[in-house]
């Protein structure tokens, strides 16, 4: 729908990366809950565990206690996830839509401006020492090094471009002192160098290509750091506004999900044993997930925990509920893929 580039179009490679992720992670709670509620029913003699609740009778203080606590680790892991999507949606607006405020990070000190401009300096020698003599510089270095971005395919001018960049950004930065003294018309062309610049130096790295030294790649880090801190910043009021939309979200529409774990995965009710080797197993997945900066779903790993304590547990799967999930998760992503292109579409031709 818009001119292909390293920085607007799709990212297939972690597109993939997402699809993969969704669909192995039901795949592995339902293994690992399956597994642990085996394990809990052969090393846990504590006849209360594997009984469902009954009527509004609390459970004994053991089971409450482990059911705070897996129900606590779940939010948790929960929030750090999700809300990570959060919090990036927000960014995204807030870039576009109020720029000057928000397309640099203004929160970076004066010390942490020098140690931008030494690593910079640094970065500049270590590039230096890798540019392609057969290269030459066109009229625009970031477009040498988006379409680098773009096609992962290193060029003659490619090193000699990511190095008048990081020369470039230097020298601004140097001229204005701090990120709030850009100019407002330049801010996002800022932010735009030191996007493509970050990425361009993740990709040389993870493809050994050029091929740098271990001091040189760490020296690349070191920069590749300083700018992610310029750029990839968050709010403090906005991680608050997102943990207060998770939480109020959850108070205000939790009964029906609820519901259909407990009651309509299995054809028997959910047991205080399976909901807590459910929990853990949701816990593990999502923490998991963060360290390794996937996305994962919650409820797709939670309920096919409960599914796999189900089968553990021989109480039989309502198979009804079981599609009609399934179903869900795999219709969600292309329909909101499709609805999404095409209000950007309606969007940009009400606009023009």
């Amino acid at each position: 729908m818009s001119v292909q580039s390293g920085t607007s179009g799709v990212d297939w490679e972690q597109a993939a990366k997402v699809f993969k992720v969704l669909l192995v992670s039901p795949l592995v709670g339902f293994g690992c809950a399956f597994l642990l509620m085996l394990l809990s029913k052969a090393t846990i003699k504590y006849p209360a565990l594997y009984q469902a609740p009954k009527d509004n009778a609390p459970p004994p203080w053991p089971i409450r206690a482990l059911l705070v606590l897996t129900c606590t680790g779940v939010s948790f892991f929960h929030g750090s996830n999700d809300g990570q999507k959060g919090m990036g949606l927000i960014m995204l607006i807030l870039i576009g839509t109020v720029p000057t405020a928000y397309a640099l990070n203004h929160a970076v000190t004066g010390h942490d401006i020098q140690d931008f401009m030494a690593a910079s300096e640094q970065a500049a020698h270590v590039l230096d020492r890798h540019i392609d003599k057969a290269g030459y510089l066109g009229q625009d270095a970031r477009t040498e090094v988006t379409d680098y971005i773009r096609t992962k395919q290193i060029q003659p001018s490619t090193v000699l471009a990511l190095h008048e960049l990081v020369q470039d950004l230097n020298g601004e930065v140097a001229v204005y002192k701090e990120f709030k003294s850009v100019p407002a018309k330049d801010q996002t062309n800022v932010r735009n160098d030191m996007y493509v610049t970050s990425e361009a130096i993740r990709l040389m790295q993870k493809n050994n290509n050029p091929a740098f030294s271990k001091d040189e790649s760490a020296a690349l880090a070191n920069y590749k750091s300083k700018v992610d801190k310029a750029t990839k910043f968050i709010p403090g009021w906005v991680k608050v506004a997102v943990a207060l939309a998770l939480g109020l979200g959850t108070m205000v529409g939790w009964k029906r999900i609820v519901v259909t774990v407990g009651e309509k995965i299995g054809k028997e009710h959910l047991t205080y044993a399976q909901g807590a080797s459910a929990e853990l197993v949701a816990m593990a997945t999502i923490f998991a997930a963060d360290n390794f900066g996937l996305p994962v779903s919650t409820t797709h790993v939670l309920s096919s925990g409960v599914a796999g304590t189900m089968a553990a547990n021989h109480s039989g799967l309502q198979w009804s509920t079981i599609r009609n999930i399934a179903a869900a998760w795999v219709f969600t992503l292309p329909a909101a893929a499709l609805l999404s292109g095409t209000l950007f579409w309606l969007f940009r031709q009400g606009l023009r």
